[in-house]
């Protein structure tokens, strides 16, 4: 019998919540968020996330959405993703998940959607575009030189990759190279120890992901639904 209900459009933030429930061993299904149809956008949807943001996963406790609550929530819940209440190692976890949720994947949804932030002045939107790529790069150095202390915990991993991931492949523009894995040594070893877990090869059939979709991306190609 499942236990959860992933809420998910392929290679969208939902991927970390996937791998962290097949990280976690624990059984879900999946219902499609079909992004061609504008389907987060939909009265249904918004009834679990009146944001129209992806993913909810839906649980015992009911739907739950923000990406870092539902790893912390899942974390909590079933151990393994990251230390508990009463590790000395907790107060580090938190920030850096919420360092990361907050601050890096905010600057890089803004590099993405400029549009939403500054507005449909192309100047205005290209000022945006930069002034997040710039502040990424300082971001991402930060985390690398955490990954050089110690492997972060796998929470903090499986969000990370995803992110990385969609530095590489997006935004489709002419700027697409401010961008190069290979600036963070100690990430991109995290990409490639992520790339071997079983929890990875269980994303790329469900999502298309290709053989390398953390150390080398490539644009996904799912059996369903689609990225954008």
């Amino acid at each position: 019998m499942n236990s959860y209900t992933l809420h998910y459009a392929p290679d969208n933030a939902s991927l970390i919540i996937r791998l962290a429930l097949e990280a976690l061993g624990q059984p879900y299904r999946t219902i499609l968020v079909d992004r061609k149809t504008a389907a987060h956008t939909s009265p249904p949807y918004l009834a679990l996330n009146p944001h129209g943001l992806i993913p909810v996963l839906e649980g015992p406790d009911g739907p739950i959405f923000e990406t870092a609550a539902i790893l912390l929530w899942l974390s909590d819940r079933h151990k393994g993703l990251g230390p508990q209440a009463d590790s000395p190692q907790r107060a580090d976890f938190l920030k850096w998940l919420f360092f990361i949720s907050n601050t890096a994947h905010t600057a890089l949804r803004m590099t993405f959607y400029p549009e939403k932030y500054a507005g449909p002045d192309p100047t205005h939107q290209a000022a945006l575009r930069a002034t997040m790529q710039d502040a990424l790069k300082c971001h991402l150095t930060a985390l690398d030189a955490r990954a050089a202390q110690e492997p972060p915990a796998l929470a903090i991993q499986l969000y990370l990759g995803p992110l990385l991931r969609w530095s590489v492949l997006y935004p489709v523009q002419k700027d697409q190279d401010w961008f190069n894995l290979d600036d963070y040594p100690h990430l991109k070893q995290m990409c490639l120890t992520l790339d071997t877990l079983p929890c990875t090869a269980a994303a790329q059939t469900a999502e298309g992901l290709g053989p390398t979709p953390f150390s080398a991306p490539r644009y996904a190609t799912p059996p369903q639904g689609s990225a954008t």
